[in-house]
């Protein structure tokens, strides 16, 4: 029942057809008795700067889910970031603080590194390799150098985009090890794919499986399928892994934590959660 007490988390993003936190906050929100709903709102790139303001002139909305096309230039829109938000250069979490100003944060690292850790992954002093250094690599390529990782090794097809996060990463850990251009996944603790490769069956996979070891702890991004053929090939190795759906789960607690809302685990949101595909 949505009253004129109701609270309001705009999700923004173009098309919303494909949405699924409304899916999953919302459910909880009712479980937990917290009068706020989560509401899709499709604004395509040239209105979005305007909009964006725009939304955060109502007193009942407490924040914004920020999704593509617009995490890129969210970051350049509110008035102050986190280390996550600069080093990944990406947005999707702005809150209006007391002040009036409006903060901006990134979750999809934190999400990953929150479920990893969950399963087990010790990162402190850990070897990474992060495959894919777009959007969702650069966030998680953040959020583990402020775990306490030893070592991040960057891969991407595009030689500048592993070079320039690795900059970008230097400039607020300098003390972290960090090295580009291979995708050799041998002598790594955790090795993440945050690329779509590996989706389908028949498609190259991120890196050499055979040179992946047992004991390596695999991530994936990919939500399209839970088993993707990456996993599958890595989980026949014998690795642990995390699959890419856990990374949107995990993340929803902090976000909760972010806008001052009561928080949960993911396995209460997966339990509450109505997803239609």
């Amino acid at each position: 029942m949505i009253t004129g007490h109701t609270a309001i988390i705009a999700h923004i993003g173009f098309p919303t057809h494909s949405f699924k936190s409304p899916m999953i906050y919302n459910p909880y929100f009712e479980h937990a008795g917290v009068d706020t709903v989560v509401v899709p709102m499709s604004c395509q790139a040239d209105p979005f700067p305007a909009f964006l303001k725009s939304v955060f002139t109502l007193d009942n909305v407490r924040g914004a889910l920020i999704t593509m096309p617009h995490k890129v230039t969210t970051a350049g829109l509110v008035d102050a970031v986190t280390p996550a938000v600069k080093i990944a250069g990406s947005c999707n979490a702005v809150r209006r603080d007391a002040d009036g100003r409006l903060v901006g944060d990134m979750f999809d690292g934190e999400g990953f590194v929150r479920g990893v850790r969950l399963k087990g992954c010790k990162l402190e002093g850990a070897r990474v390799l992060v495959v894919g250094t777009g959007g969702v690599g650069s966030a998680i390529a953040a959020s583990l150098a402020a775990a306490g990782i030893a070592l991040l090794a960057l891969y991407d097809a595009r030689a500048e985009s592993a070079q320039g996060l690795r900059d970008r990463i230097a400039a607020h850990y300098p003390k972290l090890e960090l090295s580009t251009g291979s995708n050799d996944p041998a002598g790594y603790d955790l090795v993440v794919n945050a690329t779509p490769m590996g989706m389908n069956e028949g498609d190259p996979l991120p890196v050499d499986v055979e040179r992946i070891s047992p004991d390596t702890f695999v991530g994936e991004v990919v939500m399209k399928t839970e088993m993707t053929a990456f996993l599958k090939a890595v989980q026949a190795r014998g690795c642990r892994f995390q699959v890419g759906s856990d990374m949107l789960f995990e993340q929803i607690p902090a976000y909760l934590e972010f806008f001052g809302f009561p928080s949960t685990t993911a396995d209460i949101l997966r339990s509450l959660a109505k997803l239609k595909y």
